[in-house]
């Protein structure tokens, strides 16, 4: 949690522990000096509010606490834990009240001698308590403190009770002896219905009860990642502020590791976007799509066996598959480990297939890794592109231009660019191209490798 959250929630809980204090002080005093029990009730009601905003106090300086090695979800829990605590006194005080009362009502009393003062002690109470109630209650909503929601419910069966307390006193104004038992019974209500609903959200969130509509939220916001092809399965928890979610996705088994990582970034921040404080266990599951090609298919294989393939070229004859891919090894690797990799590869591309599925493994040497170059001179440079220029002249390519040309220890690398007709399919610029580079490979042998790019037309 953010540093002002946390300011948040210790600044609001230490203001309501001077109100009550105060206001519960008030009460009290006022209430044995003119023999109220309901007004005695509200003060020791409030009473035990100011023993909660301490306890709240306390907890939230304990709650937003990072994960630790003990606590791997955080501390967010003990929110909960001191909720139901609080909201365990409260019921143990209504059980008091109600039993006080029935007293009173059964063997009758002398009724509180009323005058203005207790009238203006509720009033202020009520005032306090209002605007006590909405700020814990809008922090609590901010920072999603359970601690806070509970000291913000007390405050609101504060001000319940104050209204029924000052009509008890008019009752008993009137003459109405019964009327300052029968306000107590309702404070004693009042404060047992709002604890129930409090204790319900509470004990929800110990039980690790899923919030209600995270886990559609979650769900849809995790599916409309480009990429994921459905969420398998998915847990919602809270702690504290923050929703942990589990989520086993489905994805497709042919996109690569970094494709697979950004889609979980993705997930996150849409999940967050939608739950606010969320963290997210993400576990992808690569499937096969309805609509993967053989050819992803064999590349998935090889890539699962950690082998480099390309060139994959597949022919449907008649309902038989011919497949002949080209397979690259390390260039001092023995002709037999070589061939066993084949066989292996061959016979799983098999497996997945069909026995009748016709393989060709092309061997070849894994291209190596070439060594830091320097840039040609320029006159070897122009050279080059000269001779790339006049090659291309008995070809569809033209406009041979940022030709690029390092020396290497292996020998020298050519890059360059060139243009051909935008109407041209790419295999056919793919053979004009290749034509270039073998002509400058027999009339330069120390070029090593030529990588080219086309482009079409300038606008």
């Amino acid at each position: 949690m953010s540093d002002t959250a946390h300011n948040v929630k210790s600044r609001v809980a230490a203001i309501s522990v001077f109100a009550s204090a105060c206001m519960a002080a008030a009460k009290f005093v006022v209430g044995i000096a003119i023999g109220s029990l309901a007004l005695i009730s509200e003060a020791l009601h409030s009473s035990v509010d100011v023993v909660a905003t301490v306890i709240t106090w306390m907890v939230v300086r304990v709650s937003d606490r990072p994960a630790d090695e003990e606590h791997h979800y955080g501390h967010g829990k003990l929110e909960s834990v001191s909720a139901l605590g609080v909201i365990a006194l409260l019921y143990v005080l209504a059980g008091g009240i109600l039993v006080e009362s029935y007293s009173r009502l059964r063997d009758g009393v002398v009724p509180p001698s009323v005058s203005a003062i207790p009238f203006i002690v509720l009033l202020v109470d009520i005032a306090v308590n209002l605007w006590r109630a909405r700020a814990l209650h809008s922090a609590a909503h901010t920072t999603k403190s359970q601690a806070l929601a509970a000291d913000a419910l007390h405050f609101t069966s504060d001000v319940l009770g104050s209204v029924a307390v000052i009509v008890g006193l008019a009752l008993s104004a009137l003459g109405y002896s019964w009327g300052d038992a029968a306000a107590a019974i309702v404070v004693a209500v009042v404060i047992a219905l709002l604890g129930l609903r409090m204790a319900r959200s509470t004990v929800e969130t110990l039980v690790d009860r899923a919030p209600k509509g995270a886990s559609d939220k979650a769900t849809a916001a995790i599916r409309a990642v480009p990429g994921v092809l459905d969420v398998e399965r998915l847990r919602v928890r809270m702690v504290g502020s923050t929703h942990f979610i589990d989520a086993v996705v489905q994805v497709p088994r042919t996109y690569p590791i970094d494709r697979v990582e950004e889609i979980k970034r993705k997930a996150q921040a849409n999940v967050a976007r939608v739950l606010d404080d969320a963290d997210l266990a993400f576990t992808a599951v690569p499937v096969a799509r309805d609509n993967e090609s053989v050819r992803e298919r064999i590349m998935v294989i090889a890539r699962n066996s950690g082998l480099a393939v390309h060139h994959v070229t597949v022919h449907d004859l008649g309902g038989r598959l011919t497949v002949s891919i080209d397979l690259e090894v390390d260039g001092n690797m023995a002709l037999a480990a070589a061939h066993g990799i084949a066989h292996e590869l061959e016979g799983n591309i098999r497996h997945e297939f069909g026995e009748d599925v016709e393989v060709d493994t092309h061997i070849e040497p894994l291209e190596p890794e070439l060594p830091v170059g320097v840039d040609a001179a320029p006159e070897r440079v122009e050279a080059i592109k000269n001779a790339l220029s006049r090659f291309a002249m008995d070809t569809a390519i033209h406009d041979i231009h940022n030709v690029r040309v390092r020396d290497t220890e292996a020998g020298e690398i050519v890059n360059f660019h060139c243009r051909a007709a935008s109407s041209m399919s790419v295999i056919d610029v793919h053979e004009n191209v290749d034509e270039i580079e073998r002509a400058l490979r027999r009339a330069f042998p120390e070029v090593k490798r030529v990588i080219s790019h086309a482009e079409p037309p300038r606008v």
